[in-house]
């Protein structure tokens, strides 16, 4: 009988580290490019286009969240053990100030990791370095699934 050799599967980050955002669908979509991550921090940066404005022109705010939401699994996933995954649990968003072109950057940092539990921050700035909007969240800490 043949011996079965396994397939390693690249890690998440080391997807992210070797494809860029080619390793994330949304990012796909979303035009996100990798800036940095690691230590509990990630960079993110995104191009605002046409079609992601809301009724009055603006960058519909849901983006803010979700550009922030990734930074901020991304920081996290810097400091998983082996076989452990998150979940978002839950997320508030606070929205400063809108754009309708340039540049967005998530900045996502975590704050705290616990065995269950992890908390994170996150923050959206402008083109100029204008703070948009902040995010904090809460994530389960999983073990690897049997």
């Amino acid at each position: 009988m043949p011996e079965t050799v396994p397939v390693l599967i690249m890690s998440y980050l080391q997807e992210i580290a070797a494809k860029g955002r080619m390793a994330n669908p949304f990012f796909v979509l979303m035009g996100i490019e990798v800036v940095s991550f690691g230590g509990g921090e990630a960079v993110l940066s995104m191009t605002v286009r046409p079609e992601m404005h809301n009724g009055a022109g603006w960058l519909q705010g849901g983006i803010y969240t979700a550009l922030s939401d990734e930074a901020m699994a991304l920081a996290l996933t810097t400091l998983l053990d082996e076989g452990e995954h998150i979940a978002t649990i839950s997320e508030t968003t606070q929205y400063f100030k809108g754009v309708r072109d340039g540049t967005v950057r998530a900045m996502g940092r975590v704050v705290r990791k616990g065995h269950a539990v992890a908390f994170a921050g996150g923050e959206i700035t402008g083109t100029d370095g204008t703070l948009l909007a902040r995010t904090t969240a809460s994530f389960a800490v999983m073990g690897q699934k049997s």
